[in-house]
């Protein structure tokens, strides 16, 4: 995720709120349109999906907190004045709470989408970011970071022999099961490097233009 501005003036409306656009980085489909205070832009930046401030429900709010309809951030500049916000995202579903694409009717084409691979970047940095920033005694992925590094690459390794082990049967079950444990136990090793799964995808995407 990137930011291509350094300041914008919150001090310019009176409820100290700004419009924020958002739009697809694929597409370039403009999704929504919502509003953001200083506290929501930070938490945005933090977790890295569209945090927005609900006029209605007056405190902050994530897109896809109950839908699970997420918007990835890969972007966010401002215009010339500073007070209007844009967000270039990757939906992880329709953007409108009716079940359209976007907001404004339009139609967004699905083979841009990232799809279900999306709920990797959510794992990451909504489940197992949490988990860091904010460790709870009975979490096992909190005890993971409180071992740290050494102990992460181990059990990555370890599930990686796994996923080795269960290709040779025919058990598709245990083979997806051994899978899912090494993707997670990777994107804990990504995040206690820093380094966000939208990264690696760049990376990927690079070798395949």
């Amino acid at each position: 995720m990137s930011d291509t501005f350094s300041t914008i003036n919150f001090n310019k409306s009176p409820d100290g709120l700004v419009p924020a656009i958002i739009q697809d980085s694929n597409t370039s489909k403009v999704l929504m349109l919502g509003y953001m205070s200083d506290e929501a832009l930070e938490k945005t930046k933090e977790l890295g999906t569209v945090t927005f401030f609900s006029r209605s429900k007056q405190r902050l709010w994530t897109k896809g907190e109950t839908s699970g309809n997420f918007l990835f951030v890969n972007e966010i500049t401002a215009d010339c004045d500073g007070d209007t916000i844009l967000i270039k995202a990757t939906p992880a579903g329709p953007t409108c709470h009716t079940g359209a694409d976007t907001c404004f009717g339009e139609k967004n084409s699905q083979d841009t989408r990232i799809g279900e691979a999306s709920f990797l970047n959510y794992l990451q940095k909504e489940v197992i970011r949490e988990r860091k920033l904010n460790p709870q005694d009975e979490s096992y992925t909190s005890s993971l970071f409180r071992k740290g590094i050494n102990k992460i690459a181990q059990k990555v390794g370890e599930e990686a022999v796994e996923v080795v082990i269960e290709s040779k049967d025919d058990d598709a079950d245990l083979f997806k099961n051994e899978v899912s444990d090494l993707l997670f136990h990777l994107l804990v090793l990504l995040e206690q490097k820093n380094i966000d799964l939208d990264e690696v995808i760049g990376v990927l995407r690079s070798r395949h233009q």
